[in-house]
């Protein structure tokens, strides 16, 4: 049986692509392998490239968050974390309209969005990204007019008192064990939040709340620790390989709006469902999940030491990682980024967990190149405009092509929602 869970209280818009290209986009392909076959897709649009070097501002692409403008839909906006890059807000084109830099020392690595709650004194809609750097919750504001409230899209309403997320002091900051994966809820009004830690099992859910002056700050409400170890059908023990010291942890997760229920990748193991109350659940497990593995101190990495177990999942390649929810009428979708093998899986969400029901890939097309090694991604349904008029879905492409000699680029793609499997 598995380890029990331990709860702890406390760019210029591009013009739509011709038929023929969308029906291309769909088109079903065999992959390698004998594997099953996956629908290609093609982005309509993305955003510049970032270069994670001194000359380009030490930016990475990592994680996506779509804010939905209710007024005129195709003044939506995209925002982007960077790492240490900052955060940045692009129009439905892929145009960068605003550019956020870190604190000294701080790194972005995650932003939700939180829509309609009272704080303050104020309704507002909020964005929230997890300080890795600092191990902070930053809150900025969202102008209403969207896109075009252009370079002032994004207000920062962070309490100047936040406190750590996680850590007791700012040596241990340090260790770097600190506020990484970050997802948003709205529940009465109020905002919660949920925050995974980087290099451990845990993740903390926190209430946001006003200070004195009115600025946004957080405060605890618990503390869940998922398992680092497994029992496997065979009746052995089974941890996944890791950098020395480290856990398994969590990056992608998001909530479903309408229970309250968090979803939750934890990277090498699969995604699971953990309600506010109860006992969280593994529903999906990586294809790795229960192979042996052993670090190498030459490469710095983990490298299988025996076959893939029967254990092991079917759709999802390590790391498993951004997560995000389209909601049809009562239907709902879970998207996962699968990406060890550049690909995402579609999972009907129902009482009884998660009904796998296609994959697909993000391929090179006439207005963008592939994505491979995604990381977050985030989806709406709602129209948005003439580009995207069945919705968006907003990938993170960790191997943004062209690139520029030796460097490696990043950035975001869109993509048109009714292409999607």
């Amino acid at each position: 049986m598995r380890e029990a869970p331990r709860l702890v209280v406390g760019g210029a818009p591009t013009a739509a692509p011709p038929r023929a290209a969308l029906v291309a986009g769909t088109a079903l392909t065999a992959r390698r392998s004998g594997q099953a076959r996956l629908a290609e897709v093609r982005a309509v649009a993305e955003t510049a490239p970032n270069w994670d070097d001194e000359a380009g501002g030490d930016a990475n692409a990592d994680d996506p968050a779509i804010w939905v403008n209710s007024r005129v839909a195709a003044k939506s906006v995209v925002l982007g974390t960077l790492k240490n890059g900052g955060l940045s807000v692009f129009d439905l084109g892929g145009k960068e309209l605003q550019h956020v830099a870190t604190a000294p020392d701080g790194r972005f690595n995650n932003v939700d969005l939180v829509t309609g709650v009272a704080i303050g004194g104020k309704r507002r809609d909020l964005a929230v990204v997890s300080d890795r750097g600092l191990d902070k919750l930053r809150v900025y504001a969202v102008d209403q007019r969207g896109s075009d409230a252009k370079d002032k899209v994004l207000t920062d309403v962070t309490s100047p008192t936040a406190p750590l997320v996680f850590s007791k002091d700012e040596a241990e900051v340090e260790e770097q064990r600190t506020a990484y994966g970050v997802a948003a809820v709205n529940l009465g009004g109020q905002a919660f939040v949920a925050v995974s830690r980087r290099s451990e099992t845990r993740i903390g859910l926190f209430r946001l709340v006003a200070d004195r002056g009115g600025k946004i700050s957080y405060r605890a409400v618990k503390q869940l620790d998922l398992p680092s170890t497994f029992r496997l059908s065979n009746g052995s023990t089974w941890s996944p390989c890791e950098d020395p010291g480290d856990r398994p942890q969590v990056e992608g997760m998001v909530f479903d709006q309408t229970t309250a229920t968090l979803y939750a990748a934890q990277e090498d193991i699969g995604i699971w469902r953990v309600p506010f109350a109860g006992r969280p659940t593994l529903l999906e497990k990586t294809r790795e999940f229960g192979q042996p593995g052993a670090y190498d101190e030459e490469t710095e990495e983990c490298a299988p030491t025996g076959p893939v177990s029967k254990d092991g999942g079917k759709h999802l390649s390590a790391d498993a990682e951004g997560l995000t929810i389209a909601y049809r009428g009562a239907a709902k979708t879970l998207y996962a980024s699968s990406q060890g093998d550049s690909t995402f899986a579609n999972y009907r969400i129902s009482a009884k967990g998660l009904e796998y029901r296609n994959g697909f890939q993000v391929v090179d097309g006439p207005a963008a190149d592939g994505v491979q090694h995604s990381d977050g991604a985030a989806v709406t349904t709602k129209p948005l405009g003439p580009l995207f008029p069945h919705g968006l879905l907003a990938v993170h492409d960790g191997d943004n092509t062209p690139g520029d000699g030796d460097r490696e680029g990043t950035n975001f793609k869109l993509v048109r929602l009714e292409q999607l499997p």
